[in-house]
């Protein structure tokens, strides 16, 4: 069992000397982008992903300016994690934390009512999704020698129904119980495990949601502080759980929503 004791900063809401590795870089609203720029600002060093040559043109440079070393990563491909671990690993040595900030489903099946939705679309945005977590989770937690954080994105989707949400509310729900499992299964080597559940924030992969942008104006009505969250609300969120800071906590879902969760 991991001496959490022994492994908690002086400093714990720093992450001076953490080594990260952070997935599902698009462009300069993405999730993943505001987690690398706050990690950065902490002092972390990073490697992060985008999806491929396409994506590069946009990420690199974002990333670039800052050091972080940028790698192509498309789950779909099985020698794409292992790959992407091991440049990970080779370029910094060792892993404190990973955060997973993506998601994907075909436009057809997104678009369609769940009993509509197909075996092969359902399964394919259950893979990149949720079960792609789980995969990194294997990979990465032999390099977390120190214990570390691993982090997901879900959406309230997982456990009220939203309009248009689609089958992408299901899949969250399972990425939830997915981390309430792996919280179990890797506590005693340090490693904790959360999800993070924004509110609605205009990234590429929202806008593949219908009607998105009743969406919004559902949430800001919603909402007891009557807005949206920022892309550096939520990345400072995820960041804190990165720190030693958030050392007694794991298997949480913890919301971003501007209060939205908690209105009936």
């Amino acid at each position: 069992m991991a001496d959490l004791q022994n492994n908690v900063s002086p400093f714990p809401f720093s992450l001076q000397g953490k080594k990260g590795l952070i997935l599902g870089v698009a462009n300069d609203h993405s999730i993943a982008w505001g987690c690398a720029r706050a990690a950065h600002l902490l002092g972390a060093e990073l490697v992060a992903t985008c999806l491929n040559e396409k994506a590069r043109t946009y990420v690199e440079p974002l990333t670039k300016p800052l050091g972080i070393h940028l790698v192509n990563c498309d789950v779909e491909n099985p020698q794409s994690l292992p790959e992407l671990v091991d440049a990970a690993v080779g370029h910094l040595g060792q892993l404190d934390f990973v955060i997973h900030s993506i998601a994907w489903a075909p436009l057809e099946d997104l678009h369609a009512k769940v009993v509509d939705t197909s075996s092969a679309g359902f399964s394919r945005a259950m893979e990149v999704s949720c079960h792609s977590f789980a995969s990194l989770a294997k990979l990465c937690v032999p390099h977390m020698n120190q214990g570390g954080s691993l982090i997901t994105m879900s959406y309230l989707g997982a456990n009220e129904v939203v309009p248009h949400y689609g089958l992408m509310g299901p899949v969250k729900a399972a990425l939830e119980s997915l981390v309430r499992y792996m919280a179990m299964e890797l506590g005693p080597q340090g490693v904790r495990v959360h999800a993070v559940s924004p509110g609605p924030i205009r990234t590429r992969a929202a806008s593949g949601i219908e009607s998105f942008e009743t969406l919004i104006e559902q949430n800001i009505r919603r909402s007891p502080l009557g807005r949206l969250v920022t892309l550096d609300e939520i990345a400072h969120l995820a960041t804190f759980l990165c720190t030693d800071a958030s050392s007694g906590m794991t298997g949480q879902t913890i919301y971003v929503d501007a209060g939205s969760h908690a209105m009936a």
